[in-house]
């Protein structure tokens, strides 16, 4: 088979598409012929690696596929053969066919694309469980999303609508915002790339502050880190959340004097983590969201497809912080 190849620790310049070994269905997994990899974050650190996760190399990196079963591994009695299923796979999905858990598969709606399956998953599951497992957001509560026009972002947005919830989006363009304000969000903050000294960070505070309202962010999700960290802390409400999602900004230096003073809660989000320890309750999120994907209260928004020869550009562009949505590598017809 072919796959995009890392062979050495570096950028998307460093993967190559070579001829790699046909994987085959070990007890308990499927063999999947991929049709569809959408690029995540993790993408970006997995082959620097800067992950937690170091997959042996040389390795396919791609951790969101759809595809269809091909093959079907002992002990496996859910999926037979020719099932169309999307799935997390960590690493490997930048490739024509790969291995993985039949527990980690789930089945693609008949009414559902590849591109679309391919893009649900990790940035919807990751989300909801930010918002329900982690901050226990409320109906009528203020939720201020962070990097809004992202994968993860505009997930979190979507739910927070979903959920009730007054969503107040922060991109970095208006381009974005547009995709944040379509999504639902009540309002967008626009804010200038950091980094950013006193004056900068104090007036990006007062943008957030005035966004969320007197009462102030019952929620922040912050998927960017950074010098965005600080202004939008001091933006959250007595008792506030807030989650740490992810850092394509830097780690953030957080001011714990911030906490004391608003009594609020900093809670680490891993999904990853937390799927493979709680398998029954991740799995009832998932279903909450494939039945939010049917009502249409959320939709993956894929916003550009590569080629899979390309599949190093949609890396790179994620790596430039300039997605909105979700990006798709179509690895087959």
């Amino acid at each position: 088979m072919k796959a995009l190849l890392s062979t050495a620790p570096g950028g998307p310049e460093t993967l190559s598409l070579a001829d790699a070994p046909d994987p085959v269905a070990a007890p308990g997994q499927l063999l999947v012929a991929v049709k569809a990899c959408a690029i995540n974050y993790p993408d970006v650190l997995i082959i620097e690696d800067k992950y937690q996760f170091k997959p042996p190399r040389p390795f396919a990196p791609g951790g969101e596929i759809s595809g269809v079963v091909e093959a079907v591994g002992e002990g496996v009695e859910v999926f037979k053969v020719g099932d169309r299923v999307i799935a997390v796979c960590g690493s490997g999905g930048l490739a024509e066919k790969v291995a993985i858990p039949a527990t980690s598969a789930y089945a693609l709606p008949a009414n559902r694309g590849f591109d679309e399956g391919a893009a649900l998953l990790l940035t919807y599951a990751t989300s909801i469980h930010a918002l329900i497992d982690r901050a226990r957001i409320k109906e009528g509560e203020t939720l201020l999303v962070l990097g809004a026009a992202g994968g993860v972002g505009l997930a979190a947005v979507e739910l927070g609508v979903a959920f009730g919830a007054k969503v107040i989006g922060a991109v970095s363009s208006e381009e974005k915002a547009e995709a944040v304000r379509a999504a639902g969000a009540a309002d967008v903050v626009v804010y200038g790339r950091g980094p950013f000294d006193k004056d900068p960070s104090k007036a990006l505070a007062e943008q957030f502050k005035a966004a969320v309202g007197p009462g102030g962010a019952d929620v922040i999700y912050d998927g960017v880190g950074g010098d965005y960290c600080e202004p939008a802390l001091r933006s959250i409400a007595w008792e506030g959340r807030y989650l740490v999602v992810g850092f394509p900004a830097g780690i953030p230096r957080l001011p714990l004097n911030l906490t004391l003073l608003k009594s609020c809660d900093v809670c680490g989000v891993f999904w990853g983590a937390f799927a493979a320890r709680d398998p029954s309750a991740n799995a009832a999120n998932v279903a909450r969201l494939f039945r939010l994907w049917q009502d249409g209260r959320i939709a993956p928004n894929v916003t550009e497809t590569f080629a899979f020869a390309d599949g190093g550009k949609a890396i790179a562009k994620m790596a430039a912080r300039g997605a909105i949505g979700k990006l798709v590598v179509r690895v087959s017809g």
